[in-house]
């Protein structure tokens, strides 16, 4: 009867270690300038994203940079951004006519209204570098690829032989871009195929099981193909490598590097690009 007790109250104090409270103090984000934004040699109008950076675990939109003074050169000449909605939008745009040259590096300066971490002033550079022309692309069904079939996106174009290339593609359905996000972005380099002939190198895949991804017989498909630097191409491939699907109390990746100076994050790219065409079959 006494080791039955004893026993309980053994089971008792057991039971009560176990539920014990533990608090888990988690250190805020470093707030820092986000930069996000291109410009590319079509003539158009470009936008630069300023954003504060957020806590790891914040569930709320990165609070925008608002009223900041950004200016972009290229060596020669200083273009003034504008505030697409003052002192609201924290989106930074060129005038409409604004088109990149090749062979210039353009640089990005930000002046903050009011000073974050003790910074009032970022930059970021990208060189404009040139692209070979995109003579083709082809979009043909195959059926034999997965239970809702496949569509295979193919392009033919010439790779300089002079130099290291990197490649972006960005791909157009209907004049809808599909590639929105960062993580859907299409990068490649040259490393298998420097100076040879892409003849109808595979780029994507799309598959119609995917909801936001559906192509059809009859629909248009426009390839952008761009050259953009190693800095960027490295850039890219870190983001999606990163991931999103951190797992509890696992810390968040690592920094993904950058071309913003002075403590600010993100990227700031220019580019210069080739289209090509053809008709989903």
């Amino acid at each position: 009867m006494i080791k039955r007790i004893l026993h309980l109250i053994l089971l008792g104090l057991l039971a009560a270690s176990c539920t014990e409270k533990i608090n888990v103090k988690l250190d805020t984000t470093f707030t820092r300038v986000v930069v996000d934004g291109s410009v590319q040699s079509d003539t158009g109008t470009y936008a630069i994203a300023l954003t504060e950076s957020s806590d790891y675990f914040s569930d709320q939109p990165a609070p925008r940079i608002v009223s900041a003074g950004v200016t972009l050169s290229d060596g020669s000449n200083i273009f003034q951004l504008h505030e697409t909605v003052p002192g609201v939008s924290g989106i930074y745009h060129t005038d409409p006519g604004f088109a990149g040259q090749v062979g210039k590096t353009y640089t990005l300066h930000v002046s903050l209204h009011a000073a974050i971490a003790g910074k009032t002033n970022v930059e970021a550079s990208s060189a404009l570098l040139p692209v070979t022309r995109l003579d083709s692309v082809s979009a043909i069904f195959d059926p034999t690829l997965g239970t809702e079939g496949r569509w295979i996106i193919k392009i033919w174009a010439q790779d300089p032989a002079d130099q290291e290339n990197y490649y972006l593609f960005n791909i157009y359905r209907n004049g809808h871009l599909m590639t929105d996000t960062i993580t859907k972005k299409i990068i490649s380099n040259d490393k298998f195929y420097n100076g040879s002939y892409m003849n109808g190198i595979p780029i994507r895949r799309i598959n119609n099981a995917n909801k936001w991804e559906t192509l059809y017989p009859g629909d248009t498909i426009m390839v952008q193909m761009s050259a953009i630097t190693k800095q960027y191409y490295n850039f890219i491939e870190e983001v999606d490598r990163s991931g999103f699907n951190i797992p509890f109390f696992t810390g968040p990746p690592a920094n993904i590097v950058g071309n913003v100076n002075n403590g600010g994050i993100g990227f700031f790219a220019a580019y210069s690009n080739s289209f090509a065409k053809t008709i989903a079959k």
